[in-house]
């Protein structure tokens, strides 16, 4: 049974996987720095200023100027700035991912063209058809 395990951990797989996960959580402080320092502030200007995360329906008894004041007296609230936050870091994410896996997918197919290119062999030219056609009507 160990020797199974071992098995499937050194299979490619696994390490793939493995690697893919490590560098996707280290690429999610990349992604969040740019949704929340760069995206949102965009379209914040774009929208006249307004926090999405901070838009809330209270559901409760009394008035809140804020979501956070709202959840510190634990008043009931419908956070659907929360929400609308999560859907675009979610799209931001999903944009960056498809573009990373289109450049990571066109690297791919360089590299295959070119190893298919040096491996094909090279047939023999119209020139050397030729000379062996003479030479063998030459007999």
């Amino acid at each position: 049974m160990l020797n199974e395990f071992k098995n499937f951990i050194a299979k490619g797989n696994v390490m793939d996987m493995a690697v893919g996960i490590i560098i996707g959580a280290a690429f999610t402080a990349i992604v969040t720095s740019l949704v929340g320092d760069l995206i949102n502030p965009i379209i914040g200007v774009v929208t006249g200023g307004v926090d999405f995360s901070n838009l809330f329906v209270n559901l409760g008894e009394g008035e809140f100027a804020s979501l956070a004041a709202a959840q510190e007296a634990g008043a009931p609230v419908f956070a659907y700035g929360s929400f609308l936050t999560a859907v675009i870091n979610f799209l931001i994410i999903a944009f960056v991912v498809f573009l990373l896996v289109k450049m990571v997918n066109r690297v791919k197919d360089a590299a295959v063209k070119k190893e298919e290119a040096a491996a094909a062999p090279a047939g023999p030219s119209e020139l050397d058809v030729l000379l062996e056609i003479r030479d063998a009507l030459k007999k």
